[in-house]
């Protein structure tokens, strides 16, 4: 039997030799290699905290100590360590492990929220409730140097450092990269303690030597302690935590187990919040990774675990954008591009390696992309900022106060849009087009395929008086669809028999609606499928289509409640509009991890549901005259 198949959680790690935790370590890279070689997922992050998980579950007592991951990319050897491992087949599969903690999986979980600057909040939390409560529990929170850009985590640490009694352990994961290496200002401090890991074995080496001076070693001892700061600030500046008034332990070699263990110990013995330093590398252990320059395999396509060659994904939504990008800002010197660490994800690193001095990688901090894109607007620029849709949710008040209140010409490009997936209920950008609908002057364009994406991009970036927001999904974009007419700004896609049914359908949902429409014309119902291009404002020639029409059916891959087909409803009203609407999008509820494909099945984003919904709906409120089979087959 492995070592690996002996773990059934934390405290069977006690007993372990070193011999047996090296081997335990190979044995849970092979794991990770293994499994991310077939089904993709975050590899690089896991390959490199191995030997430090092993030391946290080794020191500490979870789940009675509690254990928070920020962002949970690093997760999967705490989910091995905690009794999962036998499941491991099944990560990121519908039914099976979550890619990030869950807390409906262990009692070891205790954040699902994976957006990244979150986790020393929690901590700060739990630690002051167990001080106040009298419980003699610890709380250890793993935090990267990427996800130390986010002004979130220095909030947390400006609070902890008066928490005296908060027996909080903070890990500083240092490997000197989020996707891609930090960037910034904190980068270059923690670089310098990085390269600068003498003050522990000078502090040692001073101790050892004054201690054997007979007579004045306890005297030596309490100077040596009186000269600590300043020893510290010649050897590695490390002040940048302690002028915070945390104590700082390392830096610490990571991938050294006893090494790590000896830290945790010294930083859970001193009582209050601690910093410990670790130096680790991202893909540490496998070649491939640790030599793949773009991102260390942090979130690998399947690959050839011999060659480390990634299985070809063909092109995407992404692609797509990149490439414009790159043609826009040759023809407009003014165009600038913004990302929050994440140049390759969200395709700006061709804009980059055309125009490094106007691309911005400001790191984790999307408030700060926001605000510094609208002072750039306000020195007459235009810039492009280009996230993942859920994380522009945490950018909300920027957006609104700082760029549309001031009317500033900033594009936001939202990527992975709509239901993205694997990564679950954190991950899927299905709020994005209800948090700015609220926004006055925003314009939002969903574009419904790979030249839309284009056409709107150039037309959003034209716009300088106003905020705009290109968004679209994560996987390829289908087939071009041309238009077959116009309504005012809209595109025209199906016009065919009567006006019984106007579908309006935003962005990625067109290549539904036209199957929809299929199915509705085989039952002789007329049908009319419409492409908003530009879902923000309304168009006022589709409130025209619609009092035309015996039904309008909104679909969209966002939340159903304040989306497109919420707003357009609320439109009609207004205008005097009577016809029947049907809001079609994601129910208001966090979706679990799983296919796109299967969840939009479940949800009933598909051609088949959606048309027999309005066959039903239309027969039972007979909403017009209906040719249609008794079983309602379409």
């Amino acid at each position: 039997m492995s070592l690996l198949d002996s773990i059934s959680g934390p405290r069977d790690l006690r007993e372990l030799t070193p011999e047996e935790l090296d081997a335990l370590a190979s044995e849970i890279r092979d794991l990770l290699v293994q499994t991310c070689s077939l089904i993709g997922g975050h590899l690089g992050p896991n390959l490199g905290v191995v030997e430090l998980t092993l030391a946290i579950h080794r020191v500490f007592d979870s789940p009675r100590d509690r254990i928070v991951l920020d962002t949970g990319h690093q997760s999967y050897v705490h989910k091995i360590l905690t009794g999962r491992g036998g499941q491991f087949d099944g990560l990121r599969k519908e039914g099976g492990l979550s890619g990030y903690p869950s807390q409906a999986e262990s009692e070891h979980d205790v954040v699902e929220n994976s957006h990244a600057s979150t986790a020393l909040s929690y901590a700060d939390g739990l630690a002051k409730a167990f001080a106040i409560r009298g419980e003699d529990r610890h709380t250890v929170a793993v935090i990267g140097d990427g996800a130390l850009t986010g002004g979130m985590a220095w909030e947390a640490l400006n609070n902890i450092a008066i928490a005296k009694d908060s027996r909080l352990v903070i890990v500083v994961n240092d490997n000197g990269r989020s996707y891609t290496p930090t960037i910034g200002g904190l980068a270059n401090a923690l670089t310098t303690l990085r390269t600068n890991p003498r003050y522990e074995q000078v502090l040692d080496l001073v101790k050892k030597r004054l201690n054997a001076v007979p007579g004045v070693g306890p005297a030596a001892y309490d100077a040596l302690h009186a000269m600590k700061k300043g020893l510290k600030d010649a050897l590695a500046p490390q002040g940048l935590f302690e002028d915070l008034g945390l104590k700082y332990v390392g830096p610490v070699d990571g991938h050294d187990t006893a090494a790590m263990e000896a830290a945790l110990e010294k930083a859970k013995r001193f009582g209050g919040p601690v910093i410990v330093h670790a130096l680790t590398r991202k893909g540490f252990g496998y070649d491939a990774a640790e030599k793949h320059e773009a991102d260390q395999f942090h979130s690998p396509q399947p690959f050839d675990i011999e060659t480390g060659e990634e299985k070809a994904r063909g092109r995407i939504w992404t692609d797509v954008f990149a490439d414009e990008i790159v043609r826009i800002g040759q023809r407009r010197k003014d165009v600038v591009a913004i990302t929050a660490a994440m140049m390759h994800p969200v395709g700006l690193d061709h804009f980059q390696a055309r125009f490094p001095e106007r691309t911005f990688d400001v790191g984790i901090a999307e408030q700060h992309a926001a605000t510094s894109a609208a002072g750039l607007a306000m020195g007459g620029l235009h810039p492009v900022v280009a996230v993942y849709a859920t994380f522009l949710n945490r950018a909300f008040d920027q957006v609104l106060m700082d760029c549309a209140l001031h009317r500033t010409g900033v594009t936001f490009v939202l990527d992975r849009a709509g239901v993205t997936g694997d990564d679950g209920a954190s991950h899927n950008g299905m709020w994005d087009m209800s948090i700015l609908q609220v926004v006055p002057g925003l314009r939002l364009a969903a574009p419904r395929d790979a030249a839309r994406l284009r056409e709107l991009l150039n037309e959003a970036v034209e716009v300088d008086d106003a905020p705009t927001v290109v968004r679209f999904p994560k996987g390829p974009p289908p087939a071009d669809v041309e238009a077959i007419g116009k309504a005012g700004g809209a595109d025209v896609l199906v016009r065919n028999g009567p006006k019984d049914v106007l579908v309006v359908a935003v962005g990625s949902m067109n290549e539904v609606a036209l199957g929809v429409a299929d199915r509705l014309v085989a039952q002789g119902i007329g049908v009319t499928v419409v492409d908003p291009r530009w879902v923000k404002p309304v168009d006022p020639a589709i409130v025209e289509l619609a009092r035309e029409h015996r039904l309008v059916v909104s679909i969209e891959d966002n939340g159903v409640v304040g989306g497109c087909g919420a707003v357009l409803l609320q439109t009609l009203v207004e205008a005097g509009v009577t016809t029947p609407v049907r809001l079609r999008g994601i129910p208001q509820e966090f979706l679990q991890h799983a296919k796109r494909a299967a969840i939009l099945e479940r949800i009933g984003l598909t051609p088949q549901a959606l048309a027999l919904d309005i066959v039903e709906y239309m027969t039972s409120a007979d909403v017009g005259r209906l040719p249609v089979d008794a079983d309602h087959t379409v």
